[in-house]
């Protein structure tokens, strides 16, 4: 693709920005266009509600099969930003214990970082280490500082891709009588996830991160938390956990992506993970000083980013993109203005090199030719991208 014409470019793509949002499965668009022909209201009881009504259970069945929870307690959202918004509240209570306070890692997701329903005086935020996982030391004195509280820690996060110790951060929550929130949007799909193997009291997820249709999401609601109060109270759907008719043809999609995920993605992350490891082999040999965020703890199979010698990550992507490759970058831009990544800030990054940090993030999909095109395009760029070094073929 080095060198293609405008016209070639646009026959020829190469997607590598999974995280922001997966491509619909095969499966999720047929069982989206099969629940759109269906007529019945999921809430009525004749023949034709009963069948919409079977398609949305099914699909929860199916999530909670994937993530070793209840049926019962997957109450479906707008998405992964309303399934956060709706976990973080004060006065849940997990026992007798109520949470009267939040705290988030310094790496959450904007949804998380915002506090929910919390006022801006009670939320609190957990440092990370340099290598972008909780501190759990610093973790355990806020715990112990005060009244019992919500804590709300992503699984994976969505720029490093590290995976946060949340077993071990459950142990520390509920020995200080706190409620656990995860936000496992980045990890759902890319690595397996028991509910109660992680100790997770809530827990969101996204339709979208996983090849279903974006405008859905779920919250998981354990039975061990009381105290919820909904946003939305009218209707009384999902057993008066969020009011409103169900996104039929959106949970219908979910469920089939979330099936067809049950039966490939051990395989699919297996790929991913191989096909990474020689993509970030082969950045590393072709350029000096290259930094790959995050490389020395856990993270999901599909996420890399990295940040070379003076490189500038908006021009980065504007060349990835005019050589046919979808990426994204590292920092957050709104209103045409690029901020540096508040994930590596927290993780004490210097701003020279945050603000050149661009993510390629793989797919169930992503073949092998695909990496090899990357590479070979890589070693043009970075003549231009980088500055103060050779690119070596």
């Amino acid at each position: 693709m080095v060198g293609m014409t405008g016209r070639q470019l646009a026959k020829t793509r190469v997607y590598l920005d999974w995280n922001a949002t997966a491509p619909m499965r095969p499966q999720a668009k047929a069982a989206m266009l099969q629940a759109m022909d269906l007529q019945g209201n999921p809430s009525s009881i004749h023949a034709e509600g009963r069948a919409a009504r079977k398609i949305i259970e099914d699909a929860r069945a199916n999530i909670a099969k994937a993530l070793g929870a209840r049926s019962a307690d997957v109450v479906f959202t707008s998405g992964g930003t309303e399934a956060n918004a709706l976990a973080l509240m004060p006065g849940l209570r997990r026992d007798r214990d109520v949470a009267t306070r939040l705290i988030v890692s310094a790496i959450e997701h904007a949804s998380v970082r915002s506090g929910g329903r919390f006022p801006v005086e009670d939320i609190q935020t957990a440092p990370v280490t340099p290598a972008g996982v909780v501190d759990l030391e610093r973790l355990r004195a806020l715990l112990a500082d005060g009244a019992p509280a919500l804590v709300s820690v992503m699984l994976a996060n969505n720029e490093t891709g590290a995976i946060q110790p949340i077993a071990e951060i459950a142990e520390l929550v509920h020995a200080a009588h706190g409620i656990l929130h995860v936000d496992a949007v980045q990890g759902f799909g890319k690595i397996d996830i028991d509910i109660n193997k992680l100790g997770a009291d809530l827990l969101s997820i996204s339709a979208h991160k996983i090849g279903g249709s974006k405008g859905v999401g779920a919250l998981v609601l354990t039975e061990r938390v009381t105290g919820f109060e909904p946003f939305i109270t009218a209707g009384g759907q999902e057993k008066g956990r969020r009011g409103g008719t169900e996104n039929l043809p959106g949970i219908a999609a979910f469920g089939a992506a979330v099936a067809a995920h049950l039966e490939t993605g051990a395989a699919a992350m297996a790929r991913m993970q191989k096909l990474r490891t020689k993509f970030e082999a082969g950045l590393r040999a072709v350029t000096p000083g290259l930094v790959i965020f995050s490389s020395d703890v856990p993270r999901v199979p599909n996420t890399t980013l990295f940040a070379a010698p003076g490189m500038k990550a908006e021009t980065a992507v504007i060349a990835f993109d005019l050589e046919g490759m979808a990426v994204s970058s590292g920092s957050a831009c709104s209103s045409g203005k690029v901020h540096v990544s508040p994930v590596l800030t927290a993780m004490g990054v210097k701003p020279e090199v945050a603000q050149g940090a661009v993510r390629l993030s793989l797919g169930w999909d992503t073949t092998e030719a695909e990496i090899q095109y990357l590479l070979e395009a890589w070693i043009s760029l970075s003549n231009v991208l980088v500055k103060g070094t050779d690119a070596v073929a």
